[in-house]
C-alpha cells in the first residue's frame, strides 16, 4: 500500500487527466495507490505505463467522456480508452476480471509514476489464457 509517492499525498478521491486536460477522471484510493503494475501484453509493451487498479464504480469520467476513444483487441474483452485530441491512455476495463478498472497512474495530479519504478512489477500478459491462439 502507497499512500505518499514522493511528495505526494494520495487522498481518498483523486483526479486524473489525459495531457491536453480535457478528459477529467475522479477516482476512488482510499489505501492509496496499491499493488502498482506493468503488463507486457503487445499494447501495455508499446504504451509503458504503470498501471493501478479500482473497481469500475470507483472511477467516474467527469468531463470528455466524448473524446474518450476505445481500443479493444485480440480477445476483444479489455476496453482500453484514450483521448481522441491528445492520445494519452487514460484507463482499461480489465479482461482478467471486468469489474476492475485499471487506470494510468501517470495521469494522477500530482504525482510522478518514476517514483515507483523500482517496485512496479510486470504481470505476464502476453501469455494470457484468454487470448485467441
Amino acid at each position: 500500500m502507497i499512500k505518499r509517492i514522493g511528495n505526494a499525498e494520495i487522498q481518498a478521491t483523486h483526479k486524473a487527466t489525459c495531457h491536453c486536460g480535457q478528459v477529467i477522471l475522479e477516482l476512488d484510493l482510499p489505501d492509496g495507490v496499491v499493488d502498482p503494475k506493468r503488463c507486457n501484453c503487445s499494447l501495455c509493451r508499446r504504451r509503458g505505463a504503470v498501471m493501478g487498479s479500482v473497481p469500475l464504480s470507483g472511477l467516474r469520467v467527469l468531463q470528455g467522456e466524448q473524446l474518450l476513444k476505445q481500443y479493444r483487441f485480440n480477445s476483444q474483452q479489455a476496453c482500453h480508452f484514450f483521448c481522441a485530441e491528445c492520445g494519452v491512455y487514460t484507463h482499461h476495463i480489465r479482461r482478467i476480471d471486468p469489474s476492475q478498472c485499471a487506470y494510468n497512474i501517470g495521469c494522477l495530479e500530482g504525482v510522478n509514476p518514476y517514483d515507483l519504478e523500482a517496485a512496479v512489477p510486470v504481470s505476464d500478459g502476453a501469455h494470457h489464457p484468454q487470448d485467441k491462439l
